[in-house]
């Protein structure tokens, strides 16, 4: 078992070095392909796209399979989609390569997920799906840096390609660990689709949606706003990286270990401070020491509300938890290729530093669907056993 969750963490190391590490690399993307900065964003809108579309779709026709050929599936397409991306000729067949490398990504994590949390303990489920996401945090602290140290150094397809091999050895311990197993037994489609007629799945996946859109806006044009805001030169972004990846290590298991006392009042509060983080941002940033401060902070809040909003998905969706989390996978990457486009906007608008107050004004927003479930939980819970609050 340990070596299948290690092989497990090591290919969400890769996928999440690939799915950010475009941020470090976007504008050596966008000189060599010779296109805009906004346009090169659309890259993380296109990775996006892939894991919107391939959520709820792959993981709904693989639903019957048996999970390890599924797994090994799942890996392989990703790491076809990062070897297209490095060897693409063409701005075109680049988006094409990051489409395909994000097509599989929500499945996999679905599956990885879900079965954690039902192998978890009553009541350590948030801190197992932290400990599963360490991935996730190493990918932020280690793989995206070096995925930008690389680009910069040896070119941006070199990345892509690094990625696609570090990918290929976790595949190798994938296929030495990951047991044989009899396909999962599943209801209809219908009856898995019924799932989302709750109401408090979904608001879960809405929470996901908008809770992440103003951090993910921020860090998808993590370069612009620290070479054109802060002062930084474009050599500073790997520090800068690892310092949010720092922030996202510690992010994680605190969020895991609030969750677990108090979900949704832990989400609520993160979601308010990370608001206030965000608009004071639009303040400091511009002198680099404090930015520095700021950024790290940004990771620890972007990666501590992350276990719980999990968590809130697979347990209110305990009818059909794979699909649940795929699809919320597949909300989160609809903030992301929302922030593709309006970071885009709002550097041809008003400037890159507008980001930051942009970014606050839609993480109120996912506050605002944290009250409102909590409101609800109390209400259900102040219900008595013979009168049930109605559930959707």
């Amino acid at each position: 078992m340990p070596l299948l969750v290690f092989s497990l963490m090591l290919v969400v190391f890769g996928l999440t070095t690939g799915e950010f590490v475009i941020a470090g690399i976007l504008p050596d993307v966008a000189r060599d392909l010779s296109v805009s900065i906004p346009e090169a964003g659309l890259l993380v809108t296109a990775y996006a796209i892939g894991m919107i579309a391939g959520g709820p779709v792959i993981t709904t026709l693989t639903a019957r399979l048996p999970r390890r050929p599924l797994v090994i599936g799942l890996i392989t397409t990703s790491i076809a989609g990062n070897a297209a991306s490095a060897v693409a000729p063409s701005y075109p067949v680049l988006l094409a390569g990051r489409f395909i490398a994000g097509l599989v990504v929500a499945t996999f994590f679905a599956v990885a997920i879900a079965t954690a949390v039902s192998a978890a303990a009553e009541g350590k489920q948030a801190s197992t799906v932290a400990r599963l996401t360490l991935g996730m945090n190493l990918g932020m602290i280690a793989g995206t840096p070096l995925g930008t140290f690389v680009g910069q150094h040896f070119g941006w397809r070199a990345t892509f390609a690094a990625i696609a091999v570090f990918t290929v050895v976790a595949l190798t311990l994938v296929l030495r660990s990951f047991p044989a197993a009899p396909a999962p037994v599943v209801g209809s489609l219908l009856g898995e689709l019924r799932v989302f007629a709750s109401r408090d799945v979904v608001l879960a996946i809405a929470l996901t949606a908008a809770g992440n859109l103003g951090v993910v806006t921020v860090f998808s044009f993590l370069a612009p706003l620290a070479t054109d805001v802060s002062g930084f030169s474009g050599a500073a972004l790997p520090m800068l990286l690892l310092v949010y990846g720092a922030g996202a290590v510690i992010g994680n298991f605190l969020g895991g270990r609030l969750a677990d006392r108090a979900l949704m009042p832990s989400l609520a509060g993160l979601l308010a401070v990370l608001a206030g983080v965000l608009a004071a941002g639009w303040v400091i940033s511009t002198h680099p020491v404090p930015a520095v401060v700021l950024w790290f902070a940004l990771g620890v809040l972007a990666f501590a509300i992350i276990p719980g909003m999990q968590t809130r998905v697979v347990t209110t969706a305990q009818a059909a938890p794979t699909l649940a989390v795929a699809v919320n996978a597949s909300g989160f990457q609809l903030a992301a290729a929302f922030a593709g486009w309006l970071g885009g906007r709002l550097i041809d608008g008003p400037g890159p530093r507008s980001i930051y107050l942009a970014a606050a004004a839609l993480t109120v927003a996912g506050l605002l669907i944290a009250l409102y479930s909590l409101r609800r939980d109390r209400r259900t819970a102040a219900t008595p056993a013979s009168q049930p609050a109605a559930s959707h």
